[in-house]
């Protein structure tokens, strides 16, 4: 049997019976299943039964447990945190919907909100009756998103703002957004951005799905024409977004990293090892290291996350280590496709239609590649450990002291 890492003592056992017993009455079955934020968007009675557990879980006590008890939180430290996400993790609990909302947006209006934004945000984005999403990336800004071209200007009591975004996952079905924008041109690209608290159902917002290579259409583009956002909507201070979006990338890098594996997730150790019993494969000597290797992979990172949850309790900030995370969860899916394709062979890009099993795979499989560049390419990850953990000289930049306008980034004028 795998030994897990699990939270234990005092302080979190009688959290843990609490949390086992209420998933163990109220956590839905497989026919209830809600995709993930991932996957696909839920339909409308999928999105409603999403709604209806988190709701539940609001009233439980389990929702925003590590967040202030002022703004609906529990007040209860990481460690409580962990606790749930391992009992959590031997169900499908439809929250996939919730991922942006309760792992990114909402920590940094914990972090930079002003207390009348948390007051209307925060409870009811916890007891998810509002979902949000992230609206960072721009066709001509990925990877290097201080190159965004999406405007807002100042007119009166409100911002007008117009452009593109892309790559937003859940739009098609969000309430709000964090949205990034340019508010100064005239400065270096770093400075003239500021972070705004958008309505997804404002005048001017158009969503278009965009479907990726397992057939589902996870991701949207969204286009702003003349939308108004209201002065008091900025998250932070005007023209430092850069400074709020490096809060929020930080949440998403912890958030994706950190993340528990479901137990029903395909590419995990012990799922593929029980693969390889059934195919007669376990007693292959390369079959054997490969899963060996997976194992300690799995291991280390469970044990990094732990530490960095263990530091978060005692007031240490992840900070640019979350990327170590955020690197080592998309190597570590790299790895289980490798091992996945040594234990079930063509059936992992070729299965039959009826094998539910073998489509689910194929699936996880197909999806991996997103996991190198969601939230941030592996590269951009290496970059920022080399530049904030190890102390490394940065890279050459020949825009540090140009002002944006002058840039040539984009779809701007050449």
């Amino acid at each position: 049997m795998t030994r897990e890492l699990r939270a234990t003592g005092p302080r979190t056992d009688g959290f843990r019976r609490r949390v086992r017993d209420w998933l163990a009455e109220h956590a839905p079955s497989g026919d209830d299943r809600v995709p993930e934020a991932s996957e696909s968007a839920p339909t409308e009675e999928q999105l409603a039964a999403a709604r209806r557990f988190q709701a539940a879980l609001y009233d439980a006590g389990l929702a925003g447990i590590t967040w202030p008890v002022e703004y609906g939180g529990q007040g209860l430290s990481a460690a409580e945190q962990q606790v749930f996400h391992e009992e959590a993790a031997g169900y499908d609990l439809p929250t996939g919907v919730f991922l942006i909302s309760m792992g990114m947006c909402g920590p940094t209006l914990v972090d930079l909100g002003t207390h009348e934004q948390k007051t209307r945000y925060l409870p009811p984005l916890l007891r998810g009756e509002e979902i949000w999403c992230q609206l960072f990336s721009e066709p001509g800004a990925g990877s290097d998103v201080a190159s965004l071209q999406t405007r807002a200007v100042r007119d009166g009591d409100s911002w007008v703002v117009n452009g593109q975004k892309v790559w937003t996952s859940g739009a098609q079905y969000a309430d709000f957004g964090a949205l990034l924008a340019r508010t100064d041109p005239d400065v270096v690209k770093h400075r003239g951005l500021t972070m705004f608290v958008v309505d997804m159902r404002a005048p001017g917002v158009t969503v278009r799905p965009l479907q990726d290579m397992t057939g589902a259409a996870p991701f949207n583009e969204v286009y702003f024409d003349d939308v108004r956002i209201p002065a008091d909507a900025v998250i932070g201070e005007v023209d430092a977004g850069w400074s709020a979006a490096v809060t929020m990338l930080g949440h998403e890098r912890v958030s994706i990293g950190g993340a528990v594996r479901r137990r029903y997730d395909p590419m995990t150790f012990a799922n593929l090892r029980e693969a390889a019993r059934a195919r007669g494969v376990a007693d292959d000597p390369v079959v054997r290291a490969e899963l060996a290797e997976l194992y300690a992979a799995e291991r280390k990172l469970a044990l990094f996350n732990s530490r960095l949850r263990q530091q978060s309790d005692a007031g240490i900030a992840p900070g640019a280590r979350g990327s170590v995370a955020k690197l080592a969860g998309a190597q570590l899916l790299w790895q289980a496709v490798r091992v996945a394709g040594l234990v079930v062979g063509p059936r992992a890009i070729a299965w039959d239609p009826t094998d539910a099993s073998g489509d689910e795979l194929a699936l996880a499989i197909n999806a991996t590649p997103a996991s190198s560049i969601a939230g941030g390419t592996n590269q951009i990850q290496r970059g920022i450990l080399g530049d904030r953990v190890l102390g490394l000289p940065k890279e050459p930049r020949v825009d540090r002291d140009v002002p944006f306008r002058e840039l040539r980034v984009g779809t701007q004028a050449r």
